[in-house]
């Protein structure tokens, strides 16, 4: 399925319910979110379950989507948060209490999905983001946005694999530190959680 809009423009159309264009943003996003989904649960079926989950939260929520901010960091963060709650929620059908578990990672079901935390962290990691030069940022967004290999992405921009790790080690370090920064107030779950995000798995 082929597009002739650009990416903000199919978010503009997703906003407005049409179905063509989510389904465009799904053909483009499902493989590396599913990726980024499957490194943290480790099971292909639960992967599948929390992908659907999170492109059907993409359908319900559109009308909070931000068309100017990028639509794989919202599937990445999203995704995270479904999938840290989904192994939580696992671990309590298993035992009934789990000492010292990092209750601060993940977001509770019932609080209302991509609200206020959700968005928080979109605003603070586009933020964030947005200070890197911009190979650093070519590199961040490849490799945690799209879910790409290091050696993809050394292949795809004429670097080496060595100068892929040093820059999104870097862009790790300074996205934290910028974070950290500019909301020293929000040290509670949603600054955890994104800062988990950011130093990646």
């Amino acid at each position: 399925m082929k597009s002739n809009l650009t990416e903000k423009e199919e978010v503009i159309a997703l906003i407005k319910g049409d179905v063509k264009a989510f389904n465009l943003l799904y053909e483009r996003y499902h493989r590396p979110v599913h990726a980024n989904i499957l490194k943290l649960v480790n099971s292909p079926e639960l992967a599948m379950e929390i992908l659907q989950d999170v492109f059907l939260s993409l359908w319900q929520y559109r009308s909070k989507i931000n068309p100017d901010q990028s639509v794989g960091g919202w599937l990445f963060v999203v995704s995270y948060n479904r999938s840290l709650n989904t192994l939580r929620n696992k671990l309590k059908e298993s035992i009934d209490y789990v000492a010292e578990y990092p209750i601060g990672l993940a977001v509770d079901e019932d609080t209302p999905l991509l609200e206020e935390t959700f968005m928080l962290q979109m605003q603070m990691l586009e933020e964030a983001v947005a200070f890197l030069p911009k190979r650093k940022q070519e590199v961040f967004r490849m490799c945690r946005y799209e879910g790409r290999s290091k050696e993809d992405v050394a292949n795809l921009l004429g670097i080496s694999r060595q100068s892929v790790s040093d820059y999104l080690k870097q862009a790790n370090k300074a996205i934290k530190e910028h974070i950290a920064m500019q909301y020293p107030f929000h040290a509670g779950k949603t600054l955890l959680s994104l800062l988990v995000i950011c130093c990646g798995y």
